[in-house]
């Protein structure tokens, strides 16, 4: 171990810092760095072909579904459900006191019937309801048919 020596009026005096917990310190610093770097590598994106990269195929982008132009919009309040679907508003209040889910989940497979290819929504919640109530709104709408649900944030207008 090291030492520090104090020169001085005719007593030596010894100081040997303890370096356990350094060690200590250290250990567990890499550990973290270990367990962070295996989730950084997992959380990366493959994108396929970059711009800087050679072109494989000349393959046409997808088609975009004509009714994914048609706007999808759930508001979770505290006075109930808002749908936004195209251009009209559909209001469903609570009932008695609680969300009207069978009302809404009419509303959306309506909303799939008029649009089949329509797969996206989007879903806001006011910041002073509970979670369960963004997660119940996404699975009514799942199980309308709509897979690709967008989050939005913010209080709903």
């Amino acid at each position: 171990m090291g030492h520090i020596s104090s020169g001085g009026s005719g007593r030596k005096k010894t100081f040997e810092p303890n370096l356990v917990p350094f060690i200590d310190l250290m250990s567990v610093l890499i550990t973290f760095l270990l367990i962070t770097a295996v989730w950084t590598q997992v959380s990366m994106m493959q994108i396929g072909t970059s711009l800087y990269s050679k072109k494989t195929q000349d393959t046409p982008p997808p088609p975009i579904p004509k009714d994914a132009d048609v706007p999808l919009r759930v508001d979770v309040k505290p006075d109930g459900y808002k749908i936004i679907l195209a251009k009209q508003t559909i209001q469903l209040p609570l009932i008695a006191g609680e969300f009207d889910d069978v009302g809404l989940k009419a509303q959306l497979e309506r909303a799939k019937q008029l649009y089949p290819e329509k797969t996206d929504g989007a879903i806001a919640v006011a910041d002073e309801l509970p979670y369960e109530k963004l997660i119940r709104g996404m699975d009514i709408m799942l199980n309308a048919g709509f897979s690709a649900i967008s989050v939005l944030t913010g209080a709903p207008k």
